[in-house]
């Protein structure tokens, strides 16, 4: 006997009260008269009849019309193909069960049928229904056919055995979270040439402005990955620290189309609301990944991949299908512009509380851990390119590049010209110059420098703040010695955040190598892979940099970073860490040479990396300013003056023209004299000065050692030389192991050499009357350099000063410059 053979036959008997044929077989007519009928029914597709058959059983008092339309809905979504014959028949026992459990007998069932059809305005005598039920009820009372008795007994016998109505095969389960928009009771459903793949392409391209394959996966990630949840969350975050009146202002603030937005949330916070709508996300990725695979944008892999991606992350976020629900409506109500949150009740009744909704099974027991393990592969696979690592950090900066996941799409022209327009103003960058010139923004030194205050800080054993030139402003103090909840971070990421956006910037512009820009984040890669095990060190690393080190001019991005680091969907966390190479997107400059290269002082801006060919634009820029300043023309002239400087330099005119007068005040008075009498050249006019400066011993000028100004002289030369290019390796790191030979010499610490240093800027310094404000600016310059205070203005406070021993605690990890024989590397 077949089985469900009572059950078939029973079935069929009750579709013949819908106007069939009496077919012992009820799935078994024709596919194409099934999928018509279905039409007739107004059930083009799969979800709907879910809905039909979830709306068929509510709970509740029965309504025996679904119950019967549902009976007929199964037979023709089985003969369709849309049901398998054995969930067709489960979802047929499952109805036969609640007909038999609420109804005594076939006459009160037909009594239900009969009171039902009334009340739509059926008539006795409109149609066969009358009839059919007179014919049925006469066969029961003569005991032929599948009696009420016998097919309540059958069912009562056979309920006791679980029941598949909705997919449950290896890898279905993900596909009942799509309940939330149309339950799928069978799979796969999905055919891109049929009338369901045209909905779905109509349905991406009118409601989600989804053109093509690519742009959908690039969507699908953005959703995994950030969101509207992102813009919501930091809104969120600023208004609970927000004070006074600052919400209102900050609704004020916003457009008009996103008023009604801002009045939701302050409702959810005054409220009290969780502030949490993940779900809204993640929910739909589930359909756009089922959408997708409709249309034949994705395979049913690809599909079923991105789907438990974002079942995962939700099984990540909630502990059961109420909480997910909730959410949802949130992030419903946030979209809309109106609390949807009354209306919780109407829109989930049906899947949270039916008894033979998807959602019956656990939230948590939809997945196996193989799924996962294969989904998380897959989605770390389409961001497994380095180009990925700079679009995640630039992101955070620029929220809209997270868009870019996945495959490249070609940039609007738009796009290009401003990202070549923020290179050329921002940084003075162009396109000839090529890549290399993007080697000047990577700042090792400055990274090993946060590190070694850091770790001072740590210890207590940050340099005086009391300086010879005065202390630090409270505030800057503040900020140092702050720098201690650094100690355990690496400060890489505090500068090559910036580089990546760069990085990303020039990517843009598509007006350089497209191969070297690749390399270049290779090298990006490889290096924070390095510093960073994982997303979570990294983060936390930024974070704390980024609160210690703001930016005066923009707000700190703690909150944005501290998203990504909450966040489980965040592209940090499935981005690839494995180093491939070590080779950093710029050279690092050893120890010493970057103790060379800090000489230079507050004459020139701290140098945090190695001087580079600089282009045309600058060089021009470099090359007025050497002639200017020391009417140097080329090369020859060049060397030949860095070679004075060290050997002989202004420290030897001082000794030769202006010493000797220290022993004889009368002689020097008299010269003083005779030269203020008359009208003097300009070369007159600053011997002048210089005899005056000698003698009131300014700024110590009789007493202190000024070789500091020609060994800071000589490095600023030399790094401008090297920049033009009139200076080779070889010749540029002669000078800086002379400079830094010539500073052990004379001076003992920075302090000596600060001061012969102000001393020579003081004394040789020519006619102008901006000298005291020069004075003044270069002094509080050799304060921040000397004391640390703020902690970017200069290197010194970090390093050891040539010749001198150690003084400084190594840091904790191994982002230092070479040559730091107290760090292991």
């Amino acid at each position: 006997m077949r089985l469900g053979r009572p059950l078939y036959a029973w079935w069929a008997q009750q579709l013949v009260l819908c106007e069939w044929a009496f077919e012992p077989e009820p799935i078994m007519i024709e596919t194409d008269a099934a999928t018509a009928r279905l039409a007739e029914l107004g059930v083009m597709e799969s979800g709907e009849l879910g809905w039909r058959l979830i709306e068929a059983l509510r709970t509740g008092s029965p309504d025996p019309a679904r119950l019967l339309a549902g009976l007929e809905l199964v037979a023709l979504a089985g003969a369709a193909g849309w049901l398998t014959e054995t969930r067709a028949r489960h979802w047929a026992l499952r109805l036969a069960d609640e007909i038999t459990g609420h109804f005594a007998s076939l006459d009160a069932w037909h009594e239900a049928l009969l009171h039902a059809k009334s009340a739509e305005g059926w008539v006795r005598g409109d149609d066969v229904f009358w009839e059919a039920c007179e014919a049925l009820a006469a066969l029961e009372h003569q005991g032929e056919g599948i009696t009420w008795e016998l097919i309540a007994e059958w069912v009562t016998h056979h309920r006791r055995k679980p029941l598949s109505l909705w997919p449950d095969g290896p890898g279905e389960g993900v596909w009942r979270l799509r309940a939330a928009f149309a339950p799928l009771p069978g799979l796969p459903a999905a055919r891109p040439d049929g009338p369901e793949g045209e909905e779905a392409r109509r349905w991406l391209s009118h409601d989600w402005q989804l053109e093509d394959r690519t742009a959908l996966i690039q969507n699908l990630l953005w959703m995994a990955g950030q969101g509207q949840r992102h813009g919501w969350d930091l809104d969120a975050t600023r208004l609970l620290q927000a004070q006074g009146d600052a919400r209102g202002q900050w609704r004020e603030s916003l457009g008009e189309a996103e008023q009604d937005y801002g009045q939701v949330m302050l409702d959810f916070i005054d409220k009290g609301e969780p502030l949490e709508w993940a779900a809204w996300d993640w929910l739909r990725m589930v359909d756009l990944a089922w959408l997708g695979i409709c249309a034949g944008w994705l395979t049913l892999d690809e599909g079923h991949d991105f789907a438990v991606h974002a079942a995962d992350l939700l099984q990540r976020r909630y502990s059961d299908w109420s909480a997910l629900a909730r959410s949802y409506q949130r992030g419903r109500s946030l979209f809309e512009g109106s609390n949807c949150l009354a209306d919780m009740a109407r829109d989930w009744e049906l899947l949270l509380g039916s008894p033979v909704s998807p959602w019956r099974v656990p939230l948590q027991e939809l997945l196996d851990e193989q799924e996962k393990q294969a989904s998380r592969q897959a989605v770390a696979e389409w961001r497994r390119s380095a180009r990925h690592w700079v679009l995640a950090l630039a992101s955070v900066r620029e929220p809209e590049l997270a868009m870019r996941q996945g495959l490249l799409q070609p940039l609007p022209q738009a796009r290009r010209d401003d990202a070549l327009q923020y290179l050329q103003e921002t940084l003075g960058l162009y396109p000839d110059e090529g890549i290399e010139a993007l080697a000047r923004y990577w700042l090792p030194a400055q990274a090993h420098h946060l590190n070694q205050l850091a770790a001072d800080a740590a210890h207590s054993a940050l340099p005086p703040s009391d300086t010879p030139f005065g202390r630090p402003a409270l505030a800057d103090l503040g900020s140092l010695a702050a720098l201690k909840q650094g100690s355990r971070h690496a400060a890489t990421i505090h500068m090559a955040e910036k580089y990546a956006f760069y990085l990303q910037m020039a990517m843009d512009s598509e007006a350089f190598d497209p191969t070297a820009l690749e390399a270049l984040a290779e090298s990006l890669r490889g290096t924070l892979s390095r510093f960073y095990p994982d997303a979570r060190r990294l983060l936390e690393a930024w974070a704390q940099w980024e609160a210690l080190l703001p930016e005066g001019e923009h707000p700190p991005l703690v909150n944005e970073i501290r998203w990504h680091l909450d966040d489980p969907g965040s592209p940090f966390h499935w981005l690839d860490w494995r180093s491939t190479q070590w080779q950093e997107p710029g050279p690092r400059p050893t120890l010493s040479r970057f103790t060379a290269m800090a000489l230079v002082g507050p004459l020139n801006s701290a140098a945090w990396s190695e001087p580079h060919r600089e282009s045309e634009r600058e060089a021009a820029s470099i090359h007025e300013w050497i002639d200017s300043h020391y009417g140097l023309h080329g090369q020859a002239e060049l060397i030949e003056f860095l070679d004075f400087l060290l050997e002989a330099g202004d420290r030897q005119d001082y000794q030769i023209n202006y010493a000797p007068y220290t022993l004889n005040a009368q002689r020097l008075a008299s010269e003083i004299a005779m030269l203020d009498s008359g009208d003097l050249s300009e070369e007159d006019r600053n011997h002048l000065l210089r005899l005056q400066r000698v003698r009131d011993n300014t700024d110590g000028c009789n007493e202190l050692d000024m070789t500091a100004w020609d060994i800071a002289q000589a490095v600023d030369l030399a790094i401008a030389g090297r920049q033009l290019g009139w200076l080779d390796e070889s010749a540029f790191a002669s000078v800086l192991e002379r400079s830094h030979a010539l500073a052990a010499a004379h001076y003992g610490g920075w302090r000596a050499y600060a001061s012969g240093l102000h001393a020579g800027f003081s004394f040789f310094m020519g006619d102008t009357p901006e000298r005291e404000s020069f004075l003044e600016g270069f002094r509080q310059a050799l304060v921040a350099w000397l004391s640390g205070a703020p902690p970017l203005a200069g290197a010194w406070a970090s390093l050891d000063f040539p010749g001198a021993r150690p003084s400084h605690w190594a840091p904790q990890h191994i982002d230092t410059l070479p040559g730091d024989t107290r760090t292991l590397h």
